[in-house]
């Protein structure tokens, strides 16, 4: 099955030279869900690329009756911030123009939804699916304002452009994957949202975590908090109602690198969530994938460890192991201009957990990220 391909421009440049989008929009012989998957939205985390390349390649061998729905790829979604360069070091994490984070620039229609309420009792007695199609019409109306400001005279900053396209291209999706990498050395693991635990399972994963607390307008939280926020209102309402919306982070390996095991854990992962969402057939699934195992941790169980003095880091514990509070995490090989000899400072942990970030530079300034653990 071939993909419609379609070129989206972005920007121009002073030079006059124009960065664009391309979307491969694999489109199947029935009506279905849509899935929209995306990468690189931070310049250094390259490896979901990789993983969109393979999965393009694997789509390019499917039937069209093998695919229900329409699945929609995005590889390097962030031109502006996979072009950045500082000597060797692709950073790419934020916009330095303006500086904003690429990843919080999102438009999130719940902070604005104050008829909530009223859309829900109007609601009450409707079918699930109608609802979806309600909600989705007034979400889409009033995103559909944010155009109005970027073509008037005055236009908009770059990120508010930034981020009308890729949201543009994502509002009506059903399913949502954002592909990332941790900015250091991180181990393979998906973000998920609240009731989601049995699909998070279908990315075969060794653990998820919960977000349960927000850092701010991310691109996955942006596009699943209004239907989180329209689900608990109909839960003070007296009805229960889970919406087949749903929305992921796959955080695959180190950044600045395509690290093979991470890349083949997402390829793997994510053509097993679209198979068992009824999107693709893949007849040979064996049945140990079907059933996966996964630990899981809340967001707000996260640990991040800061130097407590400059200095390089020594005898750090390796990513992935288990620690127990009081158990010696790292050393910080500190200097001074005071005349003294050389310090060095033990650091334990503070509570039991798992190593699943570490920094990539050993040399810290005081305040610097050291590893993360979760518990």
């Amino acid at each position: 099955m071939l993909p419609v391909i379609e070129t989206i421009v972005l920007r121009q440049m002073a030079s006059g030279d124009r960065l664009s989008l391309q979307v491969y929009k694999f489109i199947g012989a029935q009506p279905g869900k849509k899935v929209y998957i995306q990468s690189n939205l931070h310049g250094a985390e390259i490896s979901g690329n990789a993983v969109i390349h393979q999965l393009i390649e694997s789509l390019l061998t499917i039937d069209a009756p093998n695919l229900t729905g329409e699945i929609w790829l995005v590889p390097v979604c962030n031109p502006m911030g996979t072009n950045e360069r500082s000597h060797h070091f692709s950073p790419g994490r934020y916009c330095l123009y303006e500086a904003k984070d690429w990843n919080r620039i999102f438009w999130d229609y719940e902070k604005e939804a104050n008829d909530l309420v009223a859309f829900t009792k109007s609601q009450l007695h409707i079918d699930p699916k109608v609802i979806r199609q309600n909600y989705l019409t007034i979400i889409k109306q009033r995103f559909a304002k944010i155009l109005e400001k970027i073509n008037s005279p005055s236009a908009v900053p770059y990120t508010e452009l930034f981020s009308y396209k890729l949201q543009n291209l994502s509002l009506d999706a059903d399913y949502l994957i954002d592909l990332h990498s941790s900015t250091n050395h991180a181990l393979d693991y998906v973000y998920y949202f609240r009731n989601r635990e049995d699909s998070a399972k279908y990315f075969l994963l060794d653990f998820g975590i919960l977000l349960d607390k927000y850092d701010g307008d991310a691109f996955d939280e942006a596009f699943i908090k209004p239907w989180l926020a329209l689900e608990a209102c109909f839960k003070e309402s007296g009805r229960e109602i889970k919406f087949d919306v749903e929305a992921w982070t796959l955080e695959l390996g180190s950044g600045m690198q395509t690290n093979p095991d991470s890349v083949a854990k997402g390829v793997r992962g994510v053509k097993n969530y679209l198979a068992q969402k009824g999107v693709l057939q893949i007849p040979d699934l064996s049945d140990d994938i079907k059933t996966p195992k996964m630990a899981f941790a809340s967001s707000s169980n996260r640990k991040k460890y800061y130097a407590i003095a400059g200095g390089m880091i020594q005898s750090r514990i390796e990513l992935g192991s288990t620690v127990k509070a009081g158990q010696k995490l790292y050393q910080i090989l500190s200097f001074n201009k005071e005349g003294k000899l050389p310090n060095v400072i033990d650091v334990y942990a503070q509570q039991d957990g798992l190593v699943y970030d570490v920094a990539t530079n050993q040399a810290v300034n005081e305040g610097e990220f050291v590893l993360g653990v979760i518990s």
